[in-house]
């Protein structure tokens, strides 16, 4: 059975202290989400890299740490602020200005941006228990790979990390609006990939 993580202030006091064990458990915890978003903003090439420097700025950050936010939540916008930086040295910096909110105009979600009801083709189960089947596991997860990034990043930190709106403004460092934006593209792509699965049977 994997090692608990202690409480936020207990990680900090071990390392501040430099603790090499309590580094290599929240490697073990959280490398995973911070490859995936690292990934998801600036390409898999590069994600180990910046998974790597995020955590110098963090040691180097970690004494001025107010605690307005959860260490791991702090970790990640400093992830995300990496990955932006090395997205931007690449030229692949993409603008999100010019995007308009359909969130609120789509009859298929919530106002929060889940799914309103069933399609036609799915009888009696729902949208959420059919992205969990085996069946359409890999069709979706290839289908995610390929949303834009930003989409991507915020799409996995809501689903996968379930980090509140807010969280997920401060990481991603894009206003409400725009967060709501990435997230109801990204479901919408999703939805029609399982749509398309339940009605021709083919990713």
């Amino acid at each position: 059975m994997p090692e608990s993580i202690p409480d936020d202030q207990e990680l900090i006091k071990k390392l501040l202290l430099k603790d090499s064990r309590t580094f290599q458990l929240l490697m073990d915890h959280w490398y995973g989400s911070m490859f995936y978003v690292a990934s998801s903003i600036a390409g898999e090439a590069i994600a180990d890299e910046i998974v790597q420097e995020t955590w110098v700025s963090v040691m180097r950050a970690l004494p001025k740490f107010e605690g307005r936010s959860s260490l791991k939540s702090w970790v990640m916008r400093i992830l995300a602020n990496e990955a932006k930086t090395r997205r931007r040295k690449e030229s692949r910096n993409v603008s999100l200005d010019q995007m308009d909110d359909g969130w609120s105009s789509d009859p298929r979600f919530t106002e929060n941006g889940h799914w309103q009801s069933t399609s036609k083709q799915w009888h009696s189960d729902s949208p959420d228990q059919l992205m969990q089947a085996i069946e359409l596991e890999d069709c979706i997860k290839k289908h995610i790979e390929k949303l834009p990034d930003n989409q991507k990043s915020a799409l996995m930190l809501k689903e996968t990390e379930a980090y509140t709106l807010e969280q997920i403004c401060n990481i991603l460092e894009v206003s409400s609006s725009n967060v709501r934006v990435l997230l109801h593209r990204a479901r919408d792509k999703v939805l029609k990939v399982i749509e398309r699965f339940e009605r021709e049977g083919k990713c």
